[in-house]
């Protein structure tokens, strides 16, 4: 088991959505030597800022959160740049890491990843069974590319990778950007402004069949130090909480919890994304001891508080 109070850890991604509650959980650990790369000081998209990173840095250990993400608009405006941005920032933060002497390297991948129709609960045996949901293919596959990598290293030189696949995150610090967020920011949002303009309706994405999972973000950050501590096989592992909701039932549930009285629209003209969206997380209970904590419905609660009272904007760039 590593000791991570004991370890220099840099944190890509770091003053994300994610990656602030993974430092907080560092932290709680003890870990004081904690490295944030700003996109300012090190593009992560130039090999030359990747490489002076490693060069300033003597880090132990890599979390590699650095991502651009966004909901199915945002995937679907843009899928060129989520391809290529993604895979830059993995290939070569890694390769460098690995030049470097890092001890170990801790890849964050995404449940995208999974062919679209894989069958409910995703088992990771089924991550090559298939093409992904269209709408965010290019993401997906642009972070499958960081177990590639990670396997082909740890047979090649000896490289301590593993990989991670959260499910759909949520939380707060999320990205309420109406033009990049994901499905529960953006009805949060919807539904606080609408309770507060008294506007009649909001108007969802899609039919609101597509199911979803939904884990609370503080929970994947523990998941993330303890299999930073623990897990040491190339095996990607889920991380989730085990259940699937509708977007329905989800859009009706954060209606009622942020007080919106009035009408859900469904816009069929947009697209729903994956039709199922449910990971079996055996696996991380049993290789690091990981099984999420926060209750749904607490979660929500405190997501949409959070929103009233920061009202942020943030940017769909995590770097």
């Amino acid at each position: 088991m590593i000791d991570l109070a004991k370890k220099r850890v840099i944190v890509t991604g770091g003053s994300g959505f994610l990656g602030q509650h993974v430092v907080a959980t560092l932290e709680r650990r003890g870990c004081r030597a904690i490295v944030v790369p700003r996109k300012a000081q090190y593009d992560l998209t130039r090999e030359p800022d990747v490489r002076r990173l490693f060069a300033d840095v003597a880090a132990d250990i890599v979390i590699h959160l650095a991502a651009v993400v966004g909901g199915i608009g945002a995937n679907r405006e843009s899928p060129g740049r989520f391809f290529y941005e993604n895979v830059m920032m993995g290939a070569m933060t890694m390769e460098h890491a690995r030049l470097a002497g890092v001890e170990k390297f801790v890849g964050i991948g995404t449940i995208c990843a999974y062919p679209k129709l894989a069958p409910v609960p995703f088992l990771e045996r089924d991550l090559w069974n298939g093409y992904p949901e269209e709408t965010n293919a290019p993401y997906g596959i642009a972070k499958k590319m960081l177990l590639v990598q990670g396997r082909a290293y740890r047979d090649q030189y000896g490289f301590n990778a593993i990989h991670l696949l959260p499910v759909n995150l949520y939380g707060p610090h999320d990205n309420f950007d109406p033009r990049s967020s994901h499905v529960i920011p953006a009805l949060v949002r919807k539904c606080v402004d609408a309770v507060e303009t008294g506007r009649p309706e909001v108007v969802c994405w899609g039919t609101g069949s597509a199911t979803r999972e939904f884990l609370y973000v503080e929970d994947c950050a523990e998941a993330i130090a303890l299999a930073t501590e623990r897990y040491e096989s190339t095996e990607p592992v889920n991380i989730g909480a085990g259940f699937e909701i509708s977007i329905r039932d989800l859009a009706e549930l954060i209606a009622a919890r942020t007080g919106f009285g009035g009408r859900l629209v469904f816009d069929r003209s947009k697209p729903d994304g994956q039709p199922r969206r449910s990971l079996d997380v055996t696996r991380a209970r049993n290789a690091f001891g990981f099984s999420a904590t926060t209750d749904f419905g607490e979660g929500l609660t405190r997501t949409i508080e959070w929103y009233k009272a920061d009202r942020p904007g943030r940017a769909a760039v995590i770097a």
